[in-house]
């Protein structure tokens, strides 16, 4: 699959790797999951997605009324769980076999111990670890098209700049991984080397049928990882179990402070910047706890690079 990966996601924008996680796995996932949402719900935990909304700044004080669609920073150290729970999700956000797709899709070479990973030119970084449920009050709803760093407003030659062309180094990925089968992810292959067509442009935010798109249909354990501005958009039913988690990893920067605060913007603006100093990986040992540490200090050099003045947000809404 190694071999195959960063072709398909180079040319269709998506790749799925069946049966990631093994039945162990997915038993302690669940188990971390459903409490955490639970406790969410409850107002608990305030780092949620509200219904209704799409996009951050998130609102916690909606949550009484409206409900939530997701829950961010699993890998806080303040999470709400018993600490064997929260260590479920560090051992799979910083698990070799994870990270070592990764590296392949962000042309990095193997991660072992004749390459200290130390470089902070050639490391990964630590991003984004949030999940994705079904609406907490049972309503159904739906995310509009969107790309997730473009907004709806660039021009097509907008487009063009930002998106990817084959043969570009990634500067991170992007993956989800439902504990239960999942089909909310619907998207268009190949939308992510080209400006939006006429027909996008024009269409409903809410268009239930564009062109060319796919259902991305998922069965517990699967993983995708898909091209973050790829046109794709969320279904979100209010009978369905969903319990999706939603991961993403970058590549340090080497270039100029544009695509510093670029992909800071990407990150930051979730508000990790706030608690990943704090952030407790003794559960690792070795080799992984050598790799979480250096990922964590790239992520908070970024922000140290972007400094005083913000990041902003990528989309609003």
């Amino acid at each position: 699959m190694d071999d195959n990966l960063l072709s398909q996601l180079n040319t269709s924008g998506f790749v799925i790797i069946p049966s990631f996680l093994t039945p162990s796995q997915l038993s302690t996932l669940r188990t971390a999951s459903t409490t955490l949402i639970t406790l969410s719900s409850q107002g608990k935990w305030p780092h949620v997605r509200t219904t209704g909304k799409q996009f951050p700044p998130w609102d916690p004080s909606l949550v009484p009324n409206s409900g939530i669609w997701g829950v961010q920073h699993l890998l806080h150290p303040d999470l709400p769980l018993p600490q064997d729970q929260r260590n479920a999700f560090i051992q799979l956000y910083f698990s070799p076999k994870l990270l070592s797709l990764s590296r392949t899709i962000l042309s990095l070479p193997p991660n072992n111990n004749n390459n200290n990973d130390s470089d902070s030119g050639s490391g990964l970084v630590m991003e984004l670890f949030n999940l994705l449920c079904k609406p907490t009050n049972n309503q159904s709803f739906k995310l509009t098209w969107h790309r997730d760093d473009i907004p709806p407003s660039a021009t097509a030659s907008e487009e063009a700049e930002k998106l990817h062309r084959i043969g570009e180094v990634y500067s991170h990925t992007q993956w989800n991984l439902p504990l239960y089968q999942d089909s909310s992810l619907v998207l268009v292959p190949g939308s992510h080397l080209r400006p939006r067509t006429d027909f996008e442009r024009e269409a409903d935010p809410y268009e239930a049928n564009l062109p060319g798109q796919v259902v991305v249909d998922l069965n517990e354990g699967d993983l995708v990882f898909y091209d973050n501005n790829i046109l794709h958009c969320g279904v979100y039913g209010g009978e369905k179990e969903r319990v999706t988690l939603h991961g993403s990893v970058g590549r340090a920067p080497v270039g100029g402070g544009g695509e510093v605060k670029k992909r800071a913007r990407n990150v930051l603006q979730h508000g990790v910047g706030e608690w990943v100093e704090r952030a407790d990986f003794g559960c690792l040992e070795g080799r992984e706890r050598e790799v979480a540490e250096g990922m964590r200090e790239r992520l908070v050099e970024m922000g140290r690079r972007v400094g005083e003045g913000g990041v902003g947000f990528s989309l609003v809404g």
